[in-house]
């Protein structure tokens, strides 16, 4: 891994949000009850013109829930791409918008997916995360099982 000092000049806008960030979330969706969890995402540089991204929750009782990973790449002009890779059987392909300013980073997405013959149907998707200093405020909503885009995930995370 590379130091925060040779990170790729293009990832400038969002050096901010490297490092790994955690704390509780809440989800909610039509289909299912609704339920609390912890959740950690990490945003690690590799040296590439792109961030590597890991996200894991956890039940209350520590149970494993979900992990996901991918790649957060910033091409420039306030752009955002994030390509993520769901154990589920899911791939996002996220397109977006960065906004930064001194202290704050927005991302927000809008993602297609591919689903494999063998996962629940999730159409499309949004994501948004918003750091402020040592916190970060995670949304995520999906079209999914014959539902409309709905909020299912809301997340607030601390620098760890």
């Amino acid at each position: 891994m590379n130091s925060p000092a040779s990170l790729a000049p293009n990832l400038a806008p969002v050096r901010m949000i490297l490092g790994t960030w955690a704390g509780p979330g809440a989800g909610s969706y039509p289909t299912i009850d609704d339920f609390s969890y912890t959740e950690e995402i990490t945003f690690t540089d590799v040296g590439k013109p792109f961030l590597h991204y890991v996200q894991k929750t956890r039940g209350p009782a520590g149970n494993p829930m979900h992990t996901e990973t991918g790649f957060l790449r910033i091409p420039g002009d306030g752009t955002a791409e994030f390509v993520i890779a769901q154990p589920t059987g899911q791939t996002e392909l996220c397109e977006g918008t960065v906004h930064a300013e001194a202290g704050s980073v927005v991302l927000e997405f809008a993602a297609s997916l591919l689903n494999s013959a063998t996962a629940k149907q999730v159409t499309s998707t949004r994501r948004r995360y918003e750091f402020v200093g040592d916190a970060v405020t995670t949304t995520f909503a999906m079209a999914a099982v014959g539902q409309p885009m709905t909020h299912h995930l809301r997340s607030a995370l601390r620098r760890s």
